[in-house]
């Protein structure tokens, strides 16, 4: 089946976003993996906050991949994407059985929430940025219980950048 992956940036002091929903603080000067990342993947999985900031910055946010925006209130006739609503498991299920890459999970924080708290997140890429932001948005809120993740990998960037990386571990509670 395929995977679900959450991958973000983050602060040291683990906010995804600045107090204003500012994310210039995530370094840009190169591509920190994403390349091979996004050949990886074939659909993204948006909330509507996060999917109508992109489109403040592109028509087509991540052209060629299919598209899923949960929300009850977005409108779109974007190009490869689809508005979704309701049991967030039996829509990402009915998703995952389609043939594909894995299935990158964009954000935000309400969504990933709901994704951890349904036991949909199968790993985690950080990109860990060397800022405190001091105030701003959570990467984990609400977590129900806890989450059992192996480490799986780090890569050191001499901006200061660490990306690290989990996988769920199965052999630990909490998994589905």
């Amino acid at each position: 089946m395929r995977k679900i992956i959450l991958n973000l940036a983050v602060s040291l002091d683990s906010l995804i976003e600045g107090p204003n929903g500012e994310f210039d603080w995530c370094f840009t000067d190169q591509d920190y993996g994403m390349t091979p990342f996004l050949e990886s993947i074939d659909t993204v999985i948006f909330g509507r906050k996060s999917y109508e900031l992109m489109l403040q910055y592109e028509a087509e946010p991540y052209p060629g991949k299919s598209k899923y925006v949960f929300s009850h209130q977005l409108q779109t006739k974007v190009l490869n994407t689809q508005v979704v609503a309701g049991n967030v498991k039996e829509v990402v299920n009915q998703i995952r059985r389609q043939p594909g890459k894995n299935i990158w999970l964009f954000g935000g924080a309400e969504l990933t929430r709901d994704f951890l708290n349904a036991d949909l997140v199968d790993e985690l890429q950080l990109s860990i940025h060397p800022i405190i932001l001091g105030q701003g948005k959570p990467l984990f809120i609400d977590i129900q219980e806890r989450k059992h993740f192996r480490f799986t990998d780090a890569k050191t960037y001499s901006s200061g950048l660490v990306q690290v990386f989990y996988e769920r571990d199965a052999l630990l509670p909490g998994k589905v």
